[in-house]
């Protein structure tokens, strides 16, 4: 099987119900980012301190080919039958969130990120899932968006948040917190 087609070299590109599309369309935006924040969730699942979460984080990564695959879709044409994001996904999140908040030390100010380069990456992965749900927000003004999509990419970036601290704590780096500069007075 060839991986070029030449189809996409005039800057369109297909979704899924055969609708063509430029590729600085939204709606191409929209999944091309959240394909982006699958390959830095590559990165945090294969970083040694996470060992316990690696199945958590594959699980995440196949849900995102099913947001990926639900946004590729014209909702107007496409009569393939896609996979489903469940509420039970979102659920599994907020679960695994409780249950590393128990060891993590309350939250009383905002944080800077970093403490170490996995804790940093897992802070990146955040960053890029808050972009891809601004974007989906975006679409859903003018096309339609599951609701569960937006919930989905909320909760991530919420989980990705706690992961990080987790990930900190696992490796024993320091969590600074931020200090806002005052104005002289």
């Amino acid at each position: 099987m060839k991986i070029y087609t030449r189809t996409g070299d005039q800057g369109l590109t297909s979704l899924i119900g055969g609708t063509r599309v430029p590729k600085s369309s939204l709606r191409i935006e929209a999944y091309g980012t959240v394909d982006e924040l699958n390959s830095w969730l590559g990165m945090v699942r294969d970083q040694d301190v996470n060992h316990p979460h690696r199945a958590l984080l594959k699980h995440v990564q196949d849900r995102l080919f099913t947001v990926g695959a639900t946004l590729a879709s014209d909702p107007e044409r496409s009569r393939m039958q896609l996979p489903d994001l469940l509420d039970a996904d979102v659920s599994e999140l907020e679960q695994e969130m409780d249950r590393m908040n128990e060891v993590l030390p309350e939250l009383r100010n905002f944080i800077l990120p970093g403490g170490h380069p996995a804790v940093s990456q897992a802070h990146v992965a955040r960053c890029v899932c808050r972009r891809a749900e601004r974007l989906v927000i975006a679409l859903r003004e003018d096309s339609f968006v599951p609701e569960l999509v937006v919930q989905y990419l909320n909760r991530l970036s919420d989980y990705l948040f706690v992961l990080a601290r987790w990930m900190g704590h696992a490796l024993g780096a320091e969590e600074v917190a931020w200090q806002p500069r005052q104005r002289p007075v």
